[in-house]
């Protein structure tokens, strides 16, 4: 009866989460996002334009699913608090952290666009 019930519950849960094999796709996909904004931040080399690149990196990311959102959470954090601790500047890892949050909650990164920076990007 045990064994039933637990079979019944796994099934139940794997139908809920039908897409659970995306996860690791989402986040590899992400990761690339994340990877693609960083790079065109340094093409493009324009002044106040970080905050724009962070929010939409984590963007792109997110809106490959729940995967992309996660990695996206993760490399956020872990250059936030690298940058945080390495003597570069809490005041501007905090604020890289508001424009990465907005990205990741789907909103416009064009919010943080600063003008002049080329439709290229």
């Amino acid at each position: 009866m045990r064994l039933l019930l637990a079979t019944l519950l796994l099934a139940f849960v794997v139908g809920i989460q039908a897409q659970w094999y995306m996860f690791p796709v989402e986040a590899a996909q992400g990761a690339g996002d994340m990877w693609h904004a960083y790079s065109d931040m340094k093409e493009a080399n324009w002044k106040n334009s970080d905050k724009y690149f962070h929010a939409r990196g984590n963007y792109d990311a997110a809106q490959r699913g729940p995967g992309g959102k996660w990695v996206a959470e993760v490399i956020s954090d872990a250059r936030e608090n690298w940058q945080g601790n390495s003597g570069r500047g809490h005041e501007d890892s905090a604020a890289d952290q508001v424009a990465n949050r907005w990205g990741q909650e789907g909103n416009d990164p064009n919010h943080f666009r600063p003008a002049g920076l080329p439709d290229k990007y």
